[in-house]
């Protein structure tokens, strides 16, 4: 499934990172990008989409202005702020219209793909119809299962042998950043299923991922692996 994304941000410069974040997860589409609100609120009406990226300060409107004008249409779409509005005002006023989720500028590729992932577990719970408290503490409040609790229970087309064979390439090199590419070279796989690995390491705190605009060309994602937790004596 594809999630019909819209941005709504009048930096071209944010516009442009937000559209880069998104598009590295394939269960989204951006269907289209706005810089400004009426017109993003005149498509709207008329076309439905499953989520709007939204900035607060923007001509014409602000997000605030515009949200409230969704609602009030009863234009059926998630929300997730993208902004440097960061004064409680806002923020509460925001929370009170059902957004998703409000990420707070500068942040980066780790935190917007956990506000991805936590839209997708919502949507997925939604579908099935039927919540466990896990479920619904994951999809409400970006709470996943621990890694303890995990290991014996990969998702489907994930193989423990696998897991464990790049954890220690990763651990061999704690203090050096990964690529996809890189670690498919050393562990022997391809780079597609080296990216279905990290994700899902990266969605249960194993590594962190952050951007690396060094490249001289496309930007490229850097794996850091986590130490592993000690237990109390």
């Amino acid at each position: 499934m594809s999630y019909r994304t819209v941005i709504i941000e009048d930096d071209p410069v944010i516009n442009q990172l937000n559209r880069r974040y998104i598009e590295m997860d394939s269960r989204f589409c951006v269907v289209r990008t706005f810089s400004a609100a009426h017109p993003a609120l005149f498509w709207l009406r008329s076309n439905p989409v499953d989520l709007i990226i939204l900035d607060v300060y923007m001509p014409q409107m602000n997000g605030l202005e515009l949200l409230q004008a969704l609602r009030a249409e009863q234009v059926d779409a998630d929300v997730i702020m993208v902004t440097s509005a960061a004064d409680a005002s806002t923020i509460k006023a925001f929370m009170r219209l059902g957004v998703t989720d409000y990420l707070i500028k500068p942040f980066g590729y780790q935190r917007f793909q956990l506000a991805l992932k936590t839209f997708c577990d919502r949507q997925s719970a939604i579908r099935e119809g039927k919540f466990t408290q896990n479920k619904l503490d994951s999809a409400l409040l970006h709470i996943s299962t621990t890694r303890a609790g995990t290991q014996g229970t990969l998702p489907k087309g994930l193989q423990s042998q696998t897991l464990q064979r790049i954890e220690s390439y990763l651990r061999e090199t704690p203090q050096q950043g990964h690529t996809c590419d890189d670690i498919a070279s050393h562990v022997g796989l391809s780079v597609v299923t080296v990216r279905r690995y990290m994700n899902y390491m990266t969605e249960q705190n194993m590594t962190i991922s952050d951007m690396d605009y060094n490249t001289g060309g496309r930007p490229c994602i850097i794996y850091h692996i986590l130490e592993e937790e000690t237990p109390s004596p």
